[in-house]
C-alpha cells in the first residue's frame, strides 16, 4: 500500500523505501505505457537546377524574376485565405549582398573589406552608391573602394499557388533555381519547361 507524504524541510529516505513510479490513464486500473508516434501526412519535395554559368548581377537576377511574376510563367492561380484574395504568385524574401574591396592604388594591395545587405533592388543600388562613396570609410581603411560585384550573392523566392492547390516557394540565386515545398512532379516539369527557354538559366 502506497500513501502521501508532506515534505516539510529536507528528509533523507532511503531509495529502497521510495516506490516505483507508475503511469495511469483516466481509465480505472488500466497501465499506460504507450506513447503517440508522428505520421507522414505530406510527401514535401525539394528540386534544385545549378546553372552552369552564373547570373550577371542584379539586374539581370530581377528581370528574370520579374518576368516570372508580369506572364505568371508558372501557370499559377489566386486564392483566398482568411477572406483576402492572394495573387497566384509574388515576391517573398530577397537579400542582395553588397561588397566593396579597399585597394591600396600603389601596391594593389588588399587593404580591407566592407559588407551590407539590402532587401529591395532599389535598396542594393542606394547603399552600393553610399559605401563607394563613403570618403571618410575608404580613409580609414586606406584604400580605394571598388564595388566587387563579382563575388556578391542575391536571392529572390518568389511565393506560388499551384492550380491544385499546393503551396510552393521558387527561389534564384546566382547560381541555382530551387524548388521546395511541392508534392506534385507537374510543378517541377511546369517550371523546368519555363526555365529550358531560359539561356540565362541553362
Amino acid at each position: 500500500m502506497y500513501y502521501f507524504v508532506e515534505f516539510r524541510g529536507y528528509i533523507s529516505i532511503p531509495y529502497f523505501l521510495i516506490p516505483p513510479l507508475t503511469l495511469f490513464t483516466s481509465q480505472k486500473g488500466q497501465e499506460r505505457n504507450e506513447m503517440s508516434d508522428f505520421v507522414q501526412t505530406a510527401n514535401v519535395k525539394r528540386s534544385v537546377r545549378n546553372l552552369t554559368t552564373k547570373i550577371a548581377d542584379v539586374a539581370a537576377l530581377n528581370t528574370l524574376v520579374q518576368g516570372v511574376i508580369d506572364t505568371n510563367a508558372f501557370q499559377c492561380v489566386n486564392h483566398v485565405v482568411a477572406g483576402e484574395t492572394h495573387p497566384g504568385v509574388s515576391r517573398g524574401t530577397q537579400s542582395f549582398g553588397i561588397r566593396v574591396v579597399y585597394e591600396n592604388p600603389t601596391t594593389l594591395k588588399n587593404m580591407g573589406i566592407a559588407t551590407a545587405k539590402a532587401s529591395t533592388v532599389a535598396g542594393y543600388t542606394a547603399a552600393s552608391t553610399a559605401l563607394v562613396g563613403n570618403t571618410a570609410l575608404a580613409t580609414a581603411i586606406g584604400g580605394d573602394p571598388i564595388q566587387d560585384t563579382e563575388t556578391e550573392g542575391y536571392s529572390i523566392s518568389l511565393n506560388c499557388h499551384d492550380a491544385n492547390g499546393e503551396d510552393y516557394t521558387v527561389t534564384f540565386t546566382r547560381k541555382a533555381v530551387t524548388i521546395s515545398s511541392y508534392e506534385d512532379a507537374a510543378i517541377v516539369a511546369r517550371v523546368n519547361t519555363w526555365a529550358n527557354t531560359k539561356p540565362a538559366l541553362a
